[in-house]
């Protein structure tokens, strides 16, 4: 790597989702260091409530400094996530990094949760979680600094947790479970494995969308803390940093910011989900 360039410079993204929040701000940012993203999402056409299209969010990342791919499919789809990880490697040349970023959420009871709701977060959480990463392992391993990145939280046991909604915390833990294993797996071959929470709640169109979310959000910082904590994590040498769950804001007080307000929620910003 020349000096004074970039650790992102030149490197080749591939994520699932990121039409718009939390994915959206990550692949900006590492656009800014100028690396490609590959996109892998649905959005094709413009969602009724919630804005943004995998088109659109190519635009953002191009107008950031970066090179991106739109690829529209489905992270429940085998064909699908594998032509994305095959786009990445005939557009840029290879996969440095995997970010997890794709998920859903349904917060419903036991009682009350449909089984098709139940099965949506399995399949994509958990099982798209899966198959992009093994997609993009080939390539990985002949990257070299290969991240994993998974958006999902720390294994925590408390029964607040574990009784609040099993079904969406099952499958959360579930990416965090195959990320640790990972981690472990991949070792002798050079492959950082991470996962990265929130430590507020983040101000995105889900959470506005969300019951109270408009209170939610005067209390959420913004999706750009997540990314640049995601930064500041893919910049890191890959044998020295895996296995770790990581919070944003931790991350970035380690790499020396002292000051967190530059991303909102006030003086008392809502802590997320799975964190006491």
């Amino acid at each position: 790597m020349p000096d004074g360039q970039h650790p992102l410079t030149g490197r080749t993204m591939v994520m699932s989702g990121g039409s718009r929040g939390i994915g959206l701000a990550i692949a900006t940012a590492v656009a800014r260091h100028g690396a490609n993203v590959v996109l892998l999402a649905k959005t094709a056409e413009p969602h009724p409530r919630l804005p943004g299209t995998v088109h659109t969010a190519v635009a953002d990342i191009e107008a950031a400094g970066g090179k991106a791919v739109a690829v529209v499919g489905d992270v429940r789809r085998e064909e699908d996530v594998r032509r994305a990880a095959e786009t990445a490697v005939e557009r840029f040349g290879g996969i440095d990094i995997c970010l997890n970023n794709a998920s859903a959420i349904a917060l419903e009871g036991t009682a009350e949760l449909p089984v098709k709701r139940f099965d949506l977060m399995q399949q994509i959480n958990v099982r798209g979680t899966f198959l992009l990463t093994q997609s993009c392992l080939p390539a990985l391993r002949d990257s070299a600094n290969p991240h994993v990145l998974t958006l999902s939280p720390p294994l925590n046991l408390s029964p607040r947790w574990l009784g609040a909604h099993p079904a969406y915390t099952q499958s959360k833990y579930g990416m965090t479970l195959l990320s640790l294993g990972w981690a472990e797996e991949f070792a002798g071959q050079g492959i950082a494995v991470n996962c990265l929470w929130p430590q507020t709640y983040i101000a995105t169109a889900a959470v506005a969308n969300m019951a109270d979310g408009q209170s939610l959000l005067s209390s959420a910082r913004r999706p750009e803390i997540m990314a640049d904590a995601a930064v500041e994590i893919l910049s890191r040498p890959a044998k020295e940093s895996t296995g770790n769950c990581h919070i944003d804001a931790e991350v970035l007080t380690e790499a020396g910011v002292t000051d967190l307000s530059r991303y909102g929620g006030g003086d008392n910003p809502q802590l997320d989900l799975f964190l006491d």
